[in-house]
């Protein structure tokens, strides 16, 4: 007989997307990064809730704000009037920010606290941000309010105790980020071709107090510092928003509920956590072109007054911008690419000749063949687009990097040992006409993405997709019975939707795992095949390729449950001659074929 916990190991991959594998928090810290709530961050929050600066939150942050409400309408009067009088005065010193924008000096405040319980801010001292500096008094309400008795439903405990309490939620919250965290990692070290640096020898002297009559003393002290990622999952941040904070050695991102790491801002600032030592490395080289960079700076600050003038800054985060836009480049054509090849035997879509002679194929609706080089000329419009926004933000030498990376990205480059080669041959005279370079580029993605936000718009404006939306959200709150019935009806309705009959497949595979009669489960088995069934049955020019993908490693890994080993490999396989399609499940399709024939 078959256990349970067999059962949820297959079941547990049953939910849209595409599937990782689940590396252990260990082998992130490996790379430097660690996933974990941080408790000084929720009580911050959690005390501007109380004080009345409440950001928008996501599904599961609302209800936490319900609880704590509740929870919060029994704290001393007088500290929450202290509070939002608080609150108040700095919110009128800056009516022009959002509240996001309001929340964020108390965020970098929050790791500037010592641990939980004390949280006692550090000396103030002309090295902090101004505006963590204006936040500052707030941090003795924080320690008072972290002390105060509220009262719950189980009786009378403190706020600090309250806030305990969520550990385990916050916990499930970490390790939900787990497989994008690894996915980020690989797609930044393996495009770099580096590994992070995580620790720092710094090398400081130290002056020794002697004994009366004597000179002091003077040494050099070797000291090593240690470098350190953190990714913070947090319940109470902004929805659609990531906080990210540089604390000398250690880099914290803030993110709500719901957020894919490897697709999100996170990855830009891992970005900087690996590339930063090695860009500080070569700031004598950078300094060399002081003059020519500061010039490129002053001419883009008459447009925003708010970018910085330092130089090394300045091409830190052109090195970091162009790494990131170039990567996503990269990757994408590269699966484009592998795509095509797989399909060698399909006719091409066209052929012609250009203006210039060229012979030109066009493969696939995005990707060409131009004189034998691969051309995808929307991607090439988006990364010009993505440039001249970095370029004028401050990221004065992101072209120049972004060309650097490029014409070394099938060579195996590392970073490391590259940069330095590339500041010495950077000519900052070349980058002033950048933006005028690429207007026309930049004109095309502008309308390109225009075009995507009204078909996002259409897609959202269909019942059946704000109705499956609905469902989703009856999904994650494990109400199996009203999604199944939503479903059905939606189903007389559009009885030759795919996604209709995926999703149902769906509710019955996690309503399954989730219980313990044997029979009731192989029945909702079956039912759940069935229902994946009538997604294959459907034409193939009627169903998303990506959703044809993952039924079938559904389906394969329903009979891989029941010991089916053969028509397992079978199905995965034809999951993997669908190709690496965006959103489908190739690679876990790739890696459980593997897994079964290795086991054979």
């Amino acid at each position: 007989m078959k256990t349970i916990a067999a059962l949820l190991l297959i079941l547990s991959t049953l939910t849209m997307g595409l599937a990782q594998s689940r590396p252990r928090n260990l082998e992130l810290v490996a790379e430097g990064v660690r996933i974990e709530p941080d408790k000084r961050l929720t009580v911050v929050l959690a005390s501007l809730e109380a004080a009345g600066l409440q950001l928008p939150l996501t599904e599961e942050g609302g209800r936490l704000r319900e609880r704590l409400a509740a929870d919060f309408a029994s704290l001393d009067r007088d500290l929450v009037s202290k509070m939002r009088y608080f609150v108040d005065q700095y919110r009128k010193r800056h009516p022009e920010r959002s509240e996001s924008e309001l929340v964020a000096p108390f965020i970098s405040m929050a790791f500037a606290l010592s641990p939980v319980p004390d949280l006692a801010e550090p000396a103030r001292d002309i090295d902090l941000p101004g505006d963590l500096l204006e936040v500052l008094d707030f941090a003795p309400l924080i320690r008072q309010f972290h002390r105060s008795s509220v009262r719950t439903p189980e009786g009378v405990t403190t706020v600090g105790q309250r806030l305990e309490s969520l550990a385990a939620q916050y916990r499930t919250a970490a390790d939900r980020l787990n497989p994008s965290a690894a996915v980020m990692i690989r797609d930044v070290v393996d495009y770099l071709h580096t590994r992070p640096k995580l620790s720092i020898i710094e090398q400081k002297r130290v002056e020794t107090k002697a004994s009366k009559g004597k000179k002091s003393v003077s040494r050099i002290e070797t000291r090593e510092r240690e470098r350190r990622f953190f990714i913070i999952p947090e319940f109470l941040a902004a929805e659609g928003t990531v906080n990210f904070r540089n604390i000398r050695d250690d880099y914290h991102v803030v993110v709500p509920p719901g957020v894919d790491v490897s697709e999100s801002e996170v990855r830009r600032a891992y970005f900087q956590f690996v590339l930063d030592p090695i860009i500080l490395a070569t700031a004598r080289e950078i300094l060399d072109k002081r003059n020519g960079i500061r010039a490129l700076i002053d001419e883009t600050r008459k447009a925003d007054a708010d970018i910085p003038t330092d130089v090394v800054l300045a091409t830190s985060r052109s090195v970091v911008a162009a790494a990131d836009i170039r990567e996503r480049a990269f990757k994408r054509m590269s699966e484009a690419v592998a795509d095509a090849r797989r399909n060698t035997g399909k006719p091409p879509v066209a052929e012609t000749v250009d203006e210039r002679g060229r012979k030109v194929v066009q493969l696939t609706e995005e990707l060409y063949l131009v004189d034998g080089r691969f051309v995808m000329p929307g991607l090439d419009d988006e990364v010009a687009l993505q440039l001249s926004e970095a370029y004028e933000s401050g990221a004065v030498l992101a072209f120049y990097f972004a060309d650097q990376l490029k014409g070394l990205e099938e060579s195996g480059f590392d970073i490391a040992t590259s940069l330095r080669d590339m500041i010495v041959a950077l000519d900052p005279a070349k980058e002033a006409d950048r933006i005028s370079q690429n207007a026309t580029a930049r004109r095309r993605a502008v309308a390109a993405r225009d075009e995507r936000r009204k078909a996002a718009v259409t897609i959202l404006d269909n019942p059946v997709t704000k109705r499956l939306i609905e469902v989703e959200t009856l999904i994650e709150r494990q109400n199996f019975s009203g999604a199944e019935t939503a479903l059905r009806g939606l189903r007389d309705e559009a009885p030759a939707d795919a996604r209709i009959y995926y999703a149902l497949g769906r509710v019955k595979s996690l309503e399954a795992a989730s219980i313990t009669d044997v029979e009731r489960r192989n029945v909702l088995i079956r039912e759940a095949k069935g229902f994946y069934d009538e997604v294959l049955r459907l034409p193939e020019d009627k169903v998303d390729p990506a959703l044809r993908s993952l039924t079938f490693v559904k389906v394969a890994q329903l009979f891989e449950y029941y010991d089916q080993n053969e028509y397992a490999v079978k199905i995965y396989e034809a999951a993997i001659k669908i190709g690496n399609v965006k959103g489908g499940a190739y690679q876990e399709a790739v890696e459980a074929r593997e897994r079964l024939l290795k086991n054979q």
